[in-house]
């Protein structure tokens, strides 16, 4: 009896929404592919319901009364609700998971992963998205022990036990100071003139570093995030490298200066992978987002 209920009702404020919008009760029954009367019957049995009229039927067509104009957006707002309900309730049943956390080095949030994660929310409504920012060395931590399903960082040599490790590609990196700092003055720069100024480096919480990004400084510093290193170096704290993609608008602007080191004829372009775990029993929506994510590399 309670579940019939709940559908009669809904099916009211159907046919209720129907008719403010079209004008006409007979508007609504072809909307609705339901007859005349029985839209105005269902409508009168809401109002004897409520206890007072949604509609003025004193002139040819009805119209809404303040009451039922004043109602109108809350039974959309009801029937938008329900709609999403019968979406999770499908999808909970086709077995879709609940939540999928995704850590991700702040260098890689690009728009391209922008563009995967807005997909996905798209083709998995019912499932909760947690993106974590978390320096590199931390994520294959964060993956054995459960706390992401899925990571997205900068290659490290070790391969880490209990998880599977893919190549997606490379992100170029930029070596830049600020435009005051004395090594944006130097026409070229070695190797061996780096040592008495200070470098920013990556670093975990637990004070692990990637192999990737070796000290080239007898003086350096560290961050837990590439964000917090670009401020930094903006403010002249040292010079460091950055993301390509961080550094591009800070250049022209003025903010930050490209070093010119002669040790590099290209950008240097550390491989970044995609991690999970070993093994694992993969859900749709973890099987979306782990093959989507590896694409966000050209």
């Amino acid at each position: 009896m309670e579940l019939r209920a709940l559908v009669t009702t809904l099916d009211q404020l159907r046919m209720f929404v129907s008719a403010g919008e079209t004008g006409s009760f007979s508007a609504a029954g072809r909307v609705l592919g339901k007859g005349q009367s029985a839209v105005s019957i269902g409508i009168s049995n809401l109002e004897i319901d409520l206890g007072f009229e949604l509609f003025d039927r004193s002139t040819r067509k009805p119209h809404l009364t303040q009451d039922g104009e004043r109602l109108l957006p809350f039974a959309r707002a009801v029937l938008l609700q329900a709609e999403d309900f019968d979406i999770v309730a499908s999808r909970v049943f086709a077995g879709q998971e609940a939540r999928i956390r995704l850590a991700v080095d702040d260098a890689l949030l690009l728009p391209s992963l922008s563009r995967v994660l807005i997909g996905f929310g798209k083709e998995f409504p019912a499932t909760q998205l947690e993106c974590l920012s978390v320096a590199s060395p931390e994520i294959p931590g964060l993956i054995t022990s459960g706390g992401a399903d899925i990571g997205l960082m900068f290659s490290m040599v070790k391969v880490q036990k209990g998880t599977e490790q893919a190549f997606i590609g490379n992100l170029p990196f930029v070596a830049v100071s600020s435009p005051d700092y004395p090594l944006a003055k130097v026409e070229t720069i070695g190797a061996n003139e780096l040592l008495p100024y200070r470098q920013l480096l990556l670093r975990s919480h637990q004070g692990t570093a990637l192999d990737q990004f070796p000290p080239l400084s007898t003086n350096v510093w560290y961050a837990t995030s590439f964000h917090a290193i670009g401020e930094l170096v903006m403010q002249g704290a040292g010079w460091a490298y950055l993301p390509e993609h961080f550094t591009a608008d800070a250049i022209a602007a003025g903010r930050l200066a490209p070093l010119k080191l002669r040790f590099e004829h290209r950008h240097w372009s550390p491989p970044v992978e995609c991690i999970t775990v070993k093994d694992a029993f993969p859900g749709p929506a973890f099987s979306w987002l782990s093959r989507e994510a590896k694409n966000i590399l050209p």
